[in-house]
């Protein structure tokens, strides 16, 4: 069992193409190929963490019929970090656990689990990672808290390993002695 992660997929948002400088001719052409990324990496037995704004809040109930068999068409165990986009037939749709933060263990690291970029975090000090989207392709994040949007992964969901290796390239924080001094990033 692996464990995938992936923020702001914005399923069916017109303007995240747009706002995003996404690379499509239309939300339907985004919700397809963002899914078949999905499809690609994440299997049955995998823990699929989404950490925000799985769609666009506001839609007909055609749409949202289109958006649940679209949600329903995404492998593995499914968990929805709450975003500011996630209204309530959102949250309602069939997933594994829906909360507006987590901390979880993955391979022996701890990790922090929330939709915004935050300074510092549960675990902070022992060396936990912290895990973001809101942002967009606005920011990448820094060596302990890192932006795993589709926007700056390549529409597709990402694991620990490949979030560290990006985690060391990134700079620490310039606040980060402020907040939590003596922590040695």
């Amino acid at each position: 069992m692996a464990v995938w992660f992936t923020a702001d997929p914005h399923f069916g948002h017109e303007n995240a193409i747009r706002f995003c400088n996404r690379p499509y001719a239309s939300a339907e052409e985004m919700d397809a190929h963002i899914l078949e990324r999905y499809r690609a990496r994440v299997q049955p037995d995998d823990d699929f963490w989404i950490l925000g704004d799985f769609a666009v809040g506001k839609v007909t109930n055609q749409e949202r019929e289109r958006l649940r068999q679209l949600f329903e068409q995404i492998p593995g165990k499914k968990h929805l970090i709450t975003g500011n986009h996630d209204r309530p037939w959102v949250r309602r749709l069939q997933w594994d656990s829906v909360r507006d933060m987590a901390e979880i263990l993955v391979d022996g690291r701890r990790v922090f689990l929330c939709h915004y970029p935050m300074i510092t975090f549960p675990g902070a000090r022992r060396k936990a990672l912290q895990l973001f989207g809101h942002v967009h392709n606005n920011w990448q994040g820094t060596r302990n808290s890192v932006n795993i949007g589709v926007d700056v992964w390549d529409f597709q969901p990402v694991n620990l390993p490949e979030i560290e290796q990006r985690a060391r390239s990134l700079p620490v924080n310039q606040y980060w002695d402020a907040v939590e001094p003596g922590c040695g990033l």
